[in-house]
């Protein structure tokens, strides 16, 4: 200690005198000077005794701390002016002690503020008691209101107020959870526990939580986002069935009563606006059970037959935007296996992305194109010289609910690749910006 190295040679000295007084006491004795030899002994009796203050003052003041800290008393201040000298450094320890444990004291205290603040706010109800005593240790707000309770101070009161919860929180096990079904109000509660040992005491902790709110919110939002799909498919396929039929009409209008020569456009038109509404009752018809459709939905029919009906079918856009489309096969014959209704959604969906992304090019163009690849696959592609998808985008364009559009849902894209992963296929894309863009369907 700092005060044993500063006065270690004033208790030295004092000790050494106390000796030669010692000394010279019974060297006075010894020479029958009894006076002298009991005024020395006094004095060295002075001396003892003054040495024994010095050497108990540093106990008396660590016994008095030591009485303070017992009670976590830290307010306590030692003043080290009117101290005397030997005390003075140890009282300068005491208080930097105090001030220590009082600023621990403090930042405890305000975190344990912030955890009752945060452990109140949240809708979860929080309940941690002794397991054998079965005291309750703590309880916030968000308990109360679920058990219907304004004070918990141990388990025999929740017994008494609901013997399910009660049963539930005792016996289920540490790391487990599970879902309780009040059947008087239709009440669902997840209860989750786990124990710990502190103090050498067993406790355990449980979280109750109310997911009715949760599981109705959840549907809500999946109502929503299948209303937001359904509504977005329809919209892709009414749009251009519209179109169509108000260009038969204005072509009905201007051919005054010679209508033989528009009667294969007429017939054309018709029945691709006939073939799309069937495509168009089947999807919405299908759409939830999208994961349950087999071969048995699966029909052969010509790739170029598909490629003529679509374009067919966005004629009128492709022509208001004064985009050239264009259809390569190698093989006029090829033929694919699958739901042509579904397909036939996914290329119209590519078909209008590749629209948007021509709007602000030059001379648009288009191609729809069908190959065998090396692996004896149909490939079909989708390809456009308009400005490109982003190179930050590209690994999100089929992500659900996903669109750079500001009014884009972005659900045209992702539905494509869940049917694509339906026929055991895969939809994939490759972009340049500036230079266009393709997708690929692989079946």
């Amino acid at each position: 200690m700092a005060i044993h190295r500063k006065y270690r040679l004033r208790y030295a000295l004092r000790l050494l005198l106390l000796f030669v007084s010692l000394l010279i006491a019974a060297w006075f004795f010894l020479k029958t000077e009894y006076v002298l030899s009991l005024l020395v002994l006094v004095l060295s009796i002075v001396q003892a005794y003054l040495l024994y203050k010095l050497v108990i003052l540093p106990f008396t003041e660590l016994e008095d701390f030591a009485s303070a800290a017992r009670y976590r008393d830290f307010s306590r201040h030692f003043n080290i002016d009117k101290a005397p000298a030997e005390l003075r450094s140890l009282r300068s320890d005491f208080n930097l002690i105090n001030q220590t444990f009082k600023s621990i004291t403090r930042e405890k205290e305000t975190q344990y503020q912030y955890l009752q603040k945060i452990l109140e706010l949240i809708q979860t109800g929080i309940l941690l008691y002794d397991i054998e005593t079965g005291k309750v240790s703590w309880v916030n707000e968000s308990l109360k209101k679920i058990l219907e309770l304004p004070y918990i101070p141990n388990l025999h009161l929740i017994e008494k107020k609901n013997a399910v919860i009660y049963n539930e929180v005792v016996n289920l096990e540490p790391g487990q959870s599970t879902v309780l079904l009040l059947d008087a109000d239709q009440q669902k509660l997840m209860i989750s526990a786990a124990t710990f040992v502190t103090e050498g005491k067993n406790h355990k902790l449980v979280a109750l939580q109310n997911i009715n709110e949760a599981l109705d919110e959840n549907e809500a939002r999946s109502w929503q986002k299948l209303l937001s799909v359904m509504t977005h498919e329809i919209m892709n396929s009414v749009a251009p069935i519209a179109s169509l039929a108000a260009t038969l009409k204005q072509q009905l209008q201007g051919g005054g009563d010679d209508l033989a020569a528009f009667k294969d456009d007429v017939e054309l038109g018709i029945e691709t606006i006939q073939r799309r509404s069937e495509g168009l009752m089947q999807f919405a018809a299908t759409y939830r059970t999208l994961n349950k459709i087999t071969s048995s939905g699966k029909q052969s029919f010509m790739v170029g037959d598909l490629f003529e009906s679509v374009l067919q079918l966005l004629g009128p856009k492709l022509d208001q935007r004064a985009i050239t489309a264009d259809i390569i096969l190698k093989d006029p014959l090829m033929k694919l296996s699958a739901d042509r209704h579904l397909i036939e959604q996914v290329l119209i969906n590519l078909v209008l992305n590749a629209i948007d992304g021509l709007k602000d090019t030059a001379d648009p163009k288009m191609m729809l194109s069908g190959y065998l690849d090396n692996d004896g696959r149909i490939i079909i592609t989708v390809t456009d010289n308009g400005a490109g998808i982003p190179a930050d985008v590209m690994e999100k364009v089929f992500v659900p609910f996903f669109s750079t559009k500001a009014s884009g849902s972005g659900i045209g894209l992702s539905l494509c690749k869940q049917i694509m992963l339906l026929h055991k296929g895969n939809i994939y894309v490759k972009s340049v910006p500036g230079s266009g863009t393709v997708f690929y369907l692989q079946f």
